[in-house]
Formats: C-alpha cells, structure tokens, sequence
C-alpha cells in the first residue's frame, strides 16, 4: 500500500480528526434513547458539547494568530481590521433585529463548517494525481455533502434543533423541490462510489484519510440533520465532528512550528512542547468559560447552575444594551470565522504542505 498523505502525527490525526463523526454517531447509536428526537439538552451535555468543544474551538484560533507575534506583524492589518469591523457590522445587524443578527450570523457558520470539510479534503488530496474529473467528483461531493442537509432543513421546515436559536434560518415549503435534491443526493453519492471502485482497481491503492473525510461528511451531517430529530443527536454529529479536528489541526500546526524556541514565540513553544497538551486545554477551556459565564449571566440565563449565579441579583439588560453587548460576545466566533478564510491561506507561515494544494480548513 502506498503512504498515506498524513499531516503530522498519524494517531493524532486518525483519532482525533478523521474518527469523531463515527464515534459520535456510534455512541448515538449505543444511546439511542439520549439523543433521538430530544429537544432540551442537559447541562452535562451542552458544558462537554458546547462549552469545553464548540466555543473553546473557536479559541484555538488565537494561537496561530495573535498568540504569534511573527504571524500577527506579517498580518497586523487583517488580524486588527477584522474584529473592528465584526463588531461594527454585529452591531448593526442586531440593531435591525435580533432574529436577523443570528440569522445572519448561522448562515456565516454554515459556510465556514462547509468550507472547512472541504479544506481537510484538499488537505488529504495534496499528493494525489487524479485527473480533473476525479477532482471535481470529490469537490461535488464533499460540498454535497453538506449542503444538501441544510436545502433538507430550508425545505422539510423547523426541527427538534436549531443552529443557534430559533428561526435563524429560513424555511420553504417545496416537497417537490426537496425530492430533486434528494434524488441528486444519491446519485452523487452512487457516483462517488464508482469512482473510488474505480481507481482501486486502477491503482491498487486507497487514499484512506481523504476517503474517511469524505464519507465521516456524509454521515455526521445526513445522521445529525436528516436522520435524527433531536438537538442532542445534531449537537453531538456537528459539533464533535467539527471542533475536534480544528482543534488538532492547530495543535499539529503549533507542533510543525513552535518545537524550536524562538525570539518573541517562548509563550507558543512552551505550549507546544511535550506537556504543553495540558496547558493549551486548559487555557481554551478558560476563555470559553468565562464567554459562556458572560452569555449566560447577561443575555441567556440558562445555565445559572453551572455557573453558580444563583447567589447573585437578577441583571436586567436594556435592548438597546444588548445591541452592543450581543454582537460583543460573539465577537470571538464572528472573528474566527472570518480569520479562518485567510491565516491557512498564508504561505510564507503556514504548513510546510500549503504550497501542495491546501485551500482553507
């Protein structure tokens, strides 16, 4: 068998990049009772889930950009102008309305999830000398892949689940419509299978990670939208299957980068070291305590349990406060969704393997 185009450290990358949406859909499966068509979430759940994967993701970010006083003089413009101008344009949007802020703002997630399944792909494509139409089955079918969930959710109406709160996307009413997607869903699914028979046959070889994103796409984002109901289940396929490998995917970065120490990079190198792991959790886990602690205690007052504001006196926020409060909180993840189209994109900083063909993750 031919070597397989492995990024860094080949464990990491089987466990914890190309294994979360089939380990998440076989624990659904061995619980089925915990994650089908529920709509609440237990706290126990949205701390693991959302607190300590989703939100503490976003943070990773921050070491491969403002953490890196050599990344960050290279970029000073971006990496300064795109939070000012988050916030000014969450401001706005949320002075129109609250619904369309958070409308606004899950259509920008959608596409930064879907553009990151499709950056792992390219990823795992990079030594591969398939011809066009090979290249291009494979972009149709990744993007596909998460698309066609999504047109499903517009069209089939409301689920058990929301991306962010309720009516944040829109939805038609076209079973019609919805019937060609589905059939076109398929076909390209049947056609993606072919192609990989018939390169195997061909070449006698496997591009295993490549083949393993394409098909954990498939069935962390039919099972967590499609097939099951419940906000659990979607939480669990979406949010594991994407926060998990981000957040290995700048761990084998700082790893690649920071093992030597060097001038203005002591704080990156002592993260990136042996025992680094630990510190690099931690520090993540903290800021998305204290974002969820803020959230929660100024806007959402859901989870006063886990932050023990029992104790403290109920806080009124004015409407008018919230339009700069709100688009505040989430400037963190408005950040890191708008960074993460540049920083892979960065050449003379980036993976030694951006030159090869990386588009974005």
């Amino acid at each position: 068998m031919k070597p397989q185009p492995w990024i860094g450290n080949k464990t990491t990358e089987v466990l914890f990049i190309l294994l979360p949406p089939f380990a998440s859909l076989f624990i659904i499966f061995l619980f089925p009772k915990l994650f089908q068509n529920v709509k609440e979430m237990p706290d126990a759940g949205w701390v693991i889930l959302i607190l300590l994967i989703d939100v503490a993701h976003v943070y990773t970010t921050l070491f491969r950009t403002y953490f890196d006083g050599d990344a960050f003089r290279k970029q000073k413009f971006i990496l300064s102008a795109i939070p000012f101008i988050g916030f000014i344009a969450g401001v706005i949007a949320y002075s129109i309305s609250s619904v369309f802020f958070w409308r606004l703002l899950a259509y920008v997630a959608v596409f930064h999830f879907i553009r990151q399944q499709y950056g792992f792909m390219r990823v795992y494509s990079r030594k591969e000398t398939a011809g066009y139409y090979s290249k291009l089955i494979d972009k149709i079918t990744i993007y596909y892949a998460t698309i066609y969930p999504i047109i499903y959710w517009h069209l089939k109406g409301p689920r058990n689940f929301n991306w962010f709160t309720d009516n944040d996307f829109v939805y038609f009413n076209a079973t019609a419509l919805l019937w060609v997607f589905t059939i076109l869903y398929f076909i390209n699914i049947a056609v993606f299978a072919c192609k990989e028979f018939y390169l195997f046959v061909k070449n006698k070889a496997i591009n295993i990670p490549r083949l393993a994103v394409i098909i954990g796409t498939l069935v962390s984002w039919y099972f967590g939208i499609i097939y099951f109901n419940g906000d659990m289940a979607f939480t669990i396929l979406n949010v594991v299957s994407h926060g998990i490998p981000y957040m290995a995917l700048v761990w084998i970065y700082g790893k690649k980068n920071y093992q030597l120490p060097k001038k203005g990079n002591r704080f990156l190198h002592v993260i990136f070291s042996r025992y680094g792991i630990i510190f690099f959790l931690l520090l993540i886990f903290l800021f998305a305590f204290i974002e969820e602690g803020l959230w929660d205690f100024l806007v959402w007052k859901e989870h006063s349990l886990v932050f023990n504001f029992n104790s403290l006196p109920s806080l009124h926020v004015s409407d008018k406060a919230l339009s700069f409060i709100v688009p505040l909180l989430a400037l963190p993840q408005i950040t890191h969704y708008i960074l993460d189209g540049f920083i892979w994109k960065i050449k003379e900083d980036n993976f030694k393997w951006n030159n090869e063909g990386r588009d974005n993750a």
